[in-house]
């Protein structure tokens, strides 16, 4: 994962544009992706695609023609969506379009301005202070023309048609907790899932804009969607955080409490601002989508500055994320409602040679206790999370009493 954080960090990604579509294709070396090209202009819901954006170069020189400001060293240096500039100006002049961030001096800013034509720089506060008078040759050479707007998709097929959601945003240049890390992890999800219940689709697309228009073209398949997340903020040694849904109790809602209650985390009610999650929340589609990160966007100090960088990612980090993702999955993947074939009165469970089958362990008791609880709320309303909330029991005890159960012909998956 950190590895593939290190590979994609250098790229001037966007919006739009070909480092947005170079990422894609080094997420598609790993996992394959179908890619979708969305057109200028298209409507897509209450949103238009934009002109697409690429860059090739930006500077600052002073007089001895030394580069103060230089995009080669990091594409933070241009506020995203700058138009082309070719110009020679004082630093009175330059500094309307100049970005630092004074209360953390040594830091280069992100700044984006995606639907206002504009132009500008980011550099450290220190650099700012270091500048003379002028003049300065000031250039961008960047376009913004008719193209498209490109997002990716993987879908892993299951047993069922209908769908778990993992969503994360490719947009930002270069910051690697935000979000090439909630990318790195959704892709070692991809690699790990066999044979699943639920099929999987992962949407790589850009952030807000990406969400929409993948909205506004799947409009009458969204419903598919029967639980999802938002992955981003995913590599830093912040505690999990989970944000529900809006719908505020949705099963995934539900599955993320359970499998982080026994570690240190937060649980966030929703609201409508953060990443892409509100989006596939607003209220014409409320689909059951949360957020996972580590610490939330705006709660670190690196956060959209040049100390977000591959370092500042932590691969132990990344890899208690996809823990925390996998345990989640395995619950949504086991999480069943059964009936009870045999409720009046408790079955004989000796005679079926159901102690013993599950005897000899150090966990005997639970399992008995799990077999009893199942047999007890199978009655096509309690789903298994629910059962191991009531009952405290660990899910993976009684997704396995209900397989036993099932077995023995005692209990019946919930068709209804």
């Amino acid at each position: 994962m950190h590895d593939l954080v290190r590979r994609l960090y250098p790229l001037c990604r966007s919006i739009t544009g070909d480092g947005l579509r170079r990422t894609l294709e080094i997420i598609g070396a790993s996992i394959p992706l179908e890619i979708t090209e969305v057109p200028t202009g298209t409507e897509v819901l209450d949103w238009t695609i934009p002109r697409e954006w690429n860059i090739r170069d930006a500077y600052i020189k002073d007089a001895t023609g030394r580069r103060v400001v230089d995009f080669q060293d990091s594409n933070l240096h241009v506020v995203g969506y700058s138009g082309p500039v070719e110009a020679t100006m004082s630093l009175a002049e330059l500094r309307p379009h100049l970005h630092t961030l004074p209360d953390q001096p040594g830091l280069v800013p992100y700044r984006t301005s995606y639907y206002a034509e504009t132009w500008g720089f980011c550099l450290s506060q220190r650099t700012l202070d270091g500048l003379g008078e002028g003049p300065y040759e000031v250039r961008i050479d960047s376009t913004l023309a008719d193209g498209h707007l490109t997002y990716g998709e993987h879908v892993i097929p299951g047993r069922s048609s209908a769908e778990v959601l993992i969503s994360c945003h490719v947009c930002h240049p270069s910051l690697a907790n935000d979000n090439l890390a909630g990318v790195a992890v959704a892709v070692a999800l991809a690699q790990r899932l066999t044979d699943p219940w639920y099929t999987y689709r992962f949407v790589f697309a850009p952030g807000t804009i990406g969400a929409i228009a993948w909205l506004g073209l799947n409009r009458g398949r969204a419903d598919r969607i029967k639980h999802g997340v938002t992955m981003a903020c995913a590599g830093d040694d912040g505690t999990i955080h989970y944000k529900r849904s809006r719908r505020g109790d949705a099963e995934i809602d539900q599955v993320f409490a359970h499998v982080l209650k026994d570690r240190p985390h937060t649980l966030l009610d929703f609201s409508p601002y953060g990443y892409d999650e509100r989006q596939y929340c607003s209220p014409g589609f409320n689909l059951p989508v949360g957020s996972l990160t580590r610490t939330p966007y705006g709660s670190y100090p690196e956060y959209h500055t040049s100390a977000d960088n591959p370092d500042f990612v932590r691969p132990e980090a990344m890899e208690d994320t996809l823990e925390v993702l996998w345990a989640a999955v395995q619950v949504l993947e086991g999480n069943r409602r059964f009936q009870n074939l045999s409720p009046y009165g408790e079955p004989q469970l000796g005679r079926r040679g159901l102690y013993g089958s599950l005897g000899g362990r150090s966990d005997t008791k639970q399992a008995q206790m799990a077999m009893l609880w199942v047999l007890n709320l199978s009655d096509g309303t309690h789903s298994l999370l629910q059962i191991a909330e009531r009952s405290s029991l660990p899910f993976e005890a009684l997704a396995e009493a209900a397989h036993v159960l099932q077995s023995a012909g005692l209990v019946k998956e919930w068709i209804g």
